[in-house]
């Protein structure tokens, strides 16, 4: 009998267990992200002994086991082990506990069941026969309410047997999701379809209506809008009610930005621990901004312990999906426009094209400049520097230049069709034509992308040297796609000998060109020790530079075009959130509209939102940065006058970045003993040394040197004792007895000189008067505050 219960207790221990398995596997599945992560770092281990490069990127080899099907087989495994045991079991008690499980399946299956009609209570009956057709479920045709309903029996006609699926409440909010969606689609096509300010105005009052009837798509777009001021009036707390409406519902993106709110004390008081759970929930759900902001929280320290293996996890997941977005004609063009140096230096160009140039490169192109015409096609093909993605436009570009026999615009109609697009069919047949008519001309693009052709076999067989010989050649030339080809051949070992050296130094030609591949490649390596040395801080430096690349470095110009238009509240808060990802350049342009009092904080909380942000961008490397670090410290804006740390910060953006302003800075602090002991030879030397890193400041640093010279003689003169010195002088045995007379004979000398210059100046013919240029003055550095 104690056997027979041990074997019983065994047994349900065994299927409690399976189902313990079986439900976990399912729920990380459907839940959680956090395996898929592990998953995406097995795949990354096993690139050394069993992968392949697929359009620059590092895949596994079809034939090699995959972390999902290894769980598989130990899973299998595992049930193997259980039925072993379980065969020990009694048959009976066996068959009893079978059946019993098979029992509560049952009564836990849901039965459909028909309300109202004229088989109330009765269950549905699927498939049943209406008007000549089987419905496999339940319809509403038939009536005109559109509520949904059912057969009881198979044959409505002949038993007239039915009822409703739905209650009368469930059937107006389905028919009201439904109209809600319709609304949807309508705001969501005009938005799509429109480039004009007034449709898309036109298109949000749409997604206004469809987020009124709850519906949670256009409740998350609304909600963005309110948030950033997009094509609605800027709400920040309506946005709020909306994330937290949506956050209730589930949504990753309300979930992610309510962290947002909390992490920037938008409409709620500031928590940067309730900031840390809305992320991870946001992350968890899939959202690729959570990951990302958790990825460079988990590399900076913000509010988490540092970890570079964690956010090594995070950015390589978000790189993941960024990498398997690039298309062959590359990505959008990432601006980055700093607003202090736009400021600071009016005359520094931005990178953005003024529309009278761009007209007149587009007179140009009308008029049959080639290279204009190149130009244009290549700024509509990628976009950037003010000028929209436009690939009609683009191609419209390329083929007059191409027809016009310029090799560079061949070679980008043959990338066109090549991919292929809405405007351009893909054919492998064109792309191959023009790429061999740029090819033959010598133009390294046509080359690069022949060598893909023969690589992958688009319109001619595979053959893997020519495509080597085409790759060599485009690489010879400088060009970044022909060098990833060629760095992912000598890594999987496609046409050469496996040669991770030089699918590194490859990969690392086509990074300086800034191919976001390359980084990517890199990084993997990195990540793995895949012919380098592992890395993980700089894995995550790469990873985070490919993720930085995504779809939402768009908001950057954005944020840019909404601080030109004069509403720097839209785009202080636009900044903020891309600073939340870790973008340097969006830290210190938030800091900056910031520390010129944006109203949408308050007026006390502007100068440590800035401090804090400005702090976040010098830790990434920014000089200006570090230096308004200094100067928040030195004058106490935010925080306590800090000679001392303000000093620190002068030297770290000395040395490190060898700024003359932070030598000079330093300067001033050595020449008046602030945060450290007074020493005017030390200040000398910051001086001397500022107007050797700028040219710009050989000018202050004179005045300045000027100043310390006064200062070091008056010093001088106060420590010796003039009456002692001329008390020890013997004017009779330096100069002789009648030096007196000497000095007289001089004194009358320079008389007769100056009188005779002035007679000789009345003599002189006089000029007409004329306007003399004003000289210019500028005035010596305040004496207690560091010149900015």
């Amino acid at each position: 009998m104690g056997r027979l219960r041990l074997l019983l207790l065994l047994g349900a221990a065994a299927l409690g267990a399976a189902a313990l398995a079986a439900a976990d596997e399912e729920g990380n599945q459907d839940e959680s992200l956090e395996p898929k992560t592990l998953a995406a770092e097995d795949q990354v281990k096993d690139h050394s002994t069993g992968t392949r490069v697929v359009a620059g990127q590092i895949f596994l080899e079809s034939g090699k086991s995959d972390p999902q099907s290894e769980d598989e087989e130990n899973f299998h495994s595992q049930e193997e082990e259980k039925e072993n045991s379980l065969e020990e079991l009694n048959s009976l008690e066996m068959s009893n506990l079978l059946n019993k499980e098979l029992e509560e399946a049952e009564i836990q299956s849901p039965v459909l069941t028909a309300i109202g009609g004229t088989a109330d209570g009765e269950p549905c009956h699927f498939p049943f026969l209406f008007m000549e057709k089987e419905y496999a479920e339940c319809t509403a045709d038939g009536r005109e309410d559109g509520r949904l309903w059912c057969a009881t029996t198979y044959d409505y006609k002949k038993d007239q047997k039915w009822g409703f699926c739905e209650t009368e409440e469930q059937s107006n909010k389905r028919r009201q999701m439904q109209e809600a969606e319709d609304v949807y689609q309508t705001g969501m096509k005009i938005l799509n379809e429109s480039s004009k300010k007034a449709q898309k105005k036109e298109a949000y009052q749409y997604l206004l209506k469809a987020a009124d009837m709850n519906h949670t798509k256009a409740m998350e777009k609304v909600s963005y809008a309110l948030l950033f001021g997009d094509y609605l009036k800027q709400n920040i707390q309506s946005s709020k009610e909306l994330f937290e409406k949506l956050t209730e519902e589930g949504s990753p993106k309300g979930q992610m930005a309510l962290g947002f709110l909390y992490a920037s004390g938008l409409g709620v008081n500031s928590s940067q621990a309730k900031a840390l759970v809305y992320y991870t929930f946001g992350a968890l759900g899939g959202n690729l901004i959570a990951h990302m902001i958790l990825g460079y929280r988990y590399w900076a320290g913000i509010g988490v312990l540092q970890s570079c293996e964690s956010a090594l996890t995070h950015y390589r997941l978000v790189a993941n999906h960024v990498a398997s977005d690039i298309s062959l004609t590359g990505g959008t063009v990432v601006q980055r426009i700093r607003l202090a140096d736009e400021v600071e230096n009016p005359g520094m160009a931005s990178g953005m094209l003024e529309e009278d140039l761009i007209q007149y490169y587009q007179f140009l192109a009308e008029k049959g400049d080639v290279q204009a015409q190149v130009g244009l096609g290549q700024l509509h093909l990628h976009g950037g520097r003010g000028v929209e993605q436009n690939h009609q436009r683009a191609f419209e570009y390329f083929n007059q230049a191409a027809n016009a026999g310029n090799s560079h615009a061949m070679a980008f109609l043959g990338k066109m069709y090549s991919e292929g697009s809405d405007v351009v069919p893909q054919s492998n047949e064109t792309a191959l034509q023009y790429f061999k008519k740029a090819a033959d001309m010598g133009n390294p693009v046509g080359q690069s992308g022949l060598g893909m052709a023969y690589l992958y076999g688009r319109g001619v067989p595979v053959n893997y040297e020519l495509a080597l010989k085409y790759f060599q050649k485009a690489a010879e030339q400088g060009w970044v796609d022909g060098q990833l080809q060629l760095g992912s051949m000598y890594y999987n070992g496609i046409g050469v000998k496996r040669d991770y050296k030089q699918a590194l130094k490859y990969f690392n030609l086509a990074s300086q060109g800034g191919h976001i591949l390359a980084f990517y490649n890199l990084a993997q390596m990195h990540a793995t020790g895949t012919g380098v040395m592992r890395s993980c801080h700089t894995a995550v430096e790469l990873f985070k530079n490919v993720c930085e690349r995504g779809r939402w470095s768009e908001r950057l110009m954005t944020a840019y075009n909404s601080y030109k238009d004069g509403d720097s509240n839209s785009a202080v808060v636009q900044y903020l959130l891309l600073a939340e990802q870790g973008y340097e350049v969006a830290q210190s342009n938030a800091a900056f509209i910031l520390d010129q009092k944006a109203s949408i904080v308050g007026e006390n909380e502007t100068y440590p939102r800035a401090l804090l942000h400005w702090n976040r961008a010098a830790s990434q490397g920014y000089t200006v940065a570090r230096i308004k670090l200094g100067d928040y410290h030195f004058y106490g804006f935010g925080t306590d006058v800090d000679y001392e740390t303000a000093f620190i910060h002068y030297r770290l953006a000395s040395e490190q970045q060898h700024s003359a302003q932070a030598m000079f800075n330093l300067g001033y602090m050595h020449e008046k003993g602030l945060g450290i002991k007074q020493d005017i030879h030390l200040a000398k030397r910051f001086y001397d040394m500022a107007a050797e890193a700028s040219p710009d400041a050989q000018v202050p640093v004179f005045l300045a040197l000027c100043k310390l010279g006064v200062i070091y003689s008056v010093q001088y003169v106060r420590e010796i004792n003039i009456r002692e010195v001329f008390s020890h002088i013997d004017m009779d045995q330096l100069l002789g007895p009648e030096w007196d007379l000497y000095l007289m004979t001089i004194i009358t000398l320079l008389l007769g000189t100056i009188i005779a210059y002035r007679q000789r100046q009345h003599q002189a013919i006089p000029r007409p008067a004329g306007l003399r240029p004003a000289v210019p003055q500028q005035e010596p550095p305040p004496e207690h505050q560091p010149p900015q």
